[in-house]
């Protein structure tokens, strides 16, 4: 079972990301995927990064023969996201600008990332993937 997912969302990501960062020395590369909230009537998110982004990511991890853990964290709808003072944007670990943003996570701290306009590029997330 290489890929090892786990979903967050504002209120749940502290129990969430603490349980992670205590399984991660058991895997060879940790990532966090910020992304944008599922629409409700769409079945979509609302950030077309986002939608563009995740297929290629999954795909990605999934045919690593590495164990990997990915937390996706949802950042909640756009009005929450837009909010200059939103959670993560003001984060000194994170320090998110946009969604999507994969984070290699080692050692306790960010070893590298993908922002939204380079989330969907394969060489650069297997650029990241290898920065392990």
């Amino acid at each position: 079972m290489p890929l090892k997912m786990v979903d967050a969302t504002l209120s749940t990501f502290n129990s969430v990301f603490e349980k992670f960062k205590s399984e991660a020395p058991n895997n060879k590369a940790n990532l966090i995927l910020f992304l944008a909230d599922i629409e409700p009537s769409t079945n979509l998110s609302w950030c077309p990064d986002c939608v563009r982004a995740e297929p290629v990511i999954y795909k990605k991890l999934e045919s690593s023969p590495d164990d990997v853990a990915l937390l996706r964290a949802y950042v909640g709808d756009r009005p929450t996201w837009r909010n200059p003072s939103h959670p993560w944007r003001v984060d000194s670990k994170f320090k998110l600008k946009g969604v999507p943003t994969l984070i290699l996570w080692e050692n306790g701290e960010v070893k590298g990332r993908l922002e939204d306009h380079e989330a969907h590029i394969e060489r650069k997330i297997d650029g990241l993937l290898s920065t392990k």
